[in-house]
């Protein structure tokens, strides 16, 4: 059976189009790259919450970031194919991969346990801000080939939003 938003003459990408839109988070009506960057948040928001260590904490940042880097240049190309789109709103996970980057350093730079979720939510509006914006080079990174181009503009909002949040926490705390 074919998805109502997928043309019957394009081939099936079921579990492309799972694994890209964050097991259908991209797929929610409003907003779906705000979706796609809520579950980061939420894990690294957890972790400095019960103050696990730090080095722990950039690991997981770094396997979030490596896993939506992989499933996005992996798993793109189906869905472009399969919704005749060439960026289709429901890939998420390029999302997911870019706010893990704006919170890889944090907890090597700042302890922990002196992070607060105000921090955490400041680190996730930067992220979405500067996603939306799209400063240089982001929108032309977008040009590159399929899940490169979905990917490469989020990880560069994500090293704008990473040091937005450094001097945000800098300056007004955790």
């Amino acid at each position: 059976m074919t998805p109502t938003n997928e043309s019957p003459n394009r081939p099936s990408a079921f579990l492309p189009r799972l694994f890209t839109s964050c097991l259908g988070l991209g797929r929610l009506p409003l907003a779906p790259g705000t979706w796609g960057s809520i579950p980061t948040a939420l894990v690294f928001g957890l972790m400095c919450h019960f103050h696990l260590q730090p080095w722990l904490i950039s690991l997981v940042m770094l396997l979030i970031l490596l896993d939506g880097a992989l499933y996005c240049i992996v798993f793109s190309p189906a869905v472009i194919e399969a919704t005749g789109k060439e960026d289709p709103g429901e890939i998420v996970v390029d999302e997911l991969a870019g706010q893990a980057l704006t919170f890889l350093a944090v907890p090597f730079l700042f302890a922990p346990e002196t992070l607060t979720w105000r921090a955490v939510f400041a680190g996730f509006i930067a992220f979405r801000a500067v996603d939306s914006i799209k400063p240089w080079p982001c929108r032309r990174l977008e040009h590159l080939p399929a899940g490169f181009g979905i990917l490469a503009d989020d990880l560069m909002a994500g090293i704008y939003a990473a040091i937005i949040l450094l001097l945000y926490i800098h300056y007004f705390g955790g």
